[in-house]
């Protein structure tokens, strides 16, 4: 299957749809597929930006084991004990009108 086929579906109307997958392994490993980047990282708490939102992971001793910005694969290893999705902020207006009218 061609990657980009695996990250994107179709909805009824035409309109492309982002498809994300997580999966923990006795709560010790978490795989994850379209993450962007990667904005913050230490043994308790890594923070991503996925298609999806921003995901942050907790627990102790994490590690990230593997990172793949072209597939938009990461694995994270370690003992997991919180996963949360917050939304996406909506990126704001730098224009000058738009610091005008703000």
């Amino acid at each position: 299957m061609i990657q980009e086929e695996r990250k994107m579906t179709l909805k009824d109307n035409g309109s492309l749809n982002s498809v994300q997958n997580l999966i923990l392994e006795n709560r010790e490993k978490l795989s994850i597929s379209g993450v962007l980047d990667v904005l913050s990282f230490d043994d308790q708490i890594v923070i991503l930006e996925t298609e999806l939102g921003m995901l942050t992971i907790k627990g102790e001793d994490l590690r990230i084991n593997k990172l793949s910005i072209d597939t938009q694969d990461v694995i994270i290893e370690g003992s997991i004990t919180s996963l949360s999705y917050s939304e996406k902020e909506e990126k704001k207006s730098t224009s000058l009108l738009g610091k005008i009218f703000k």
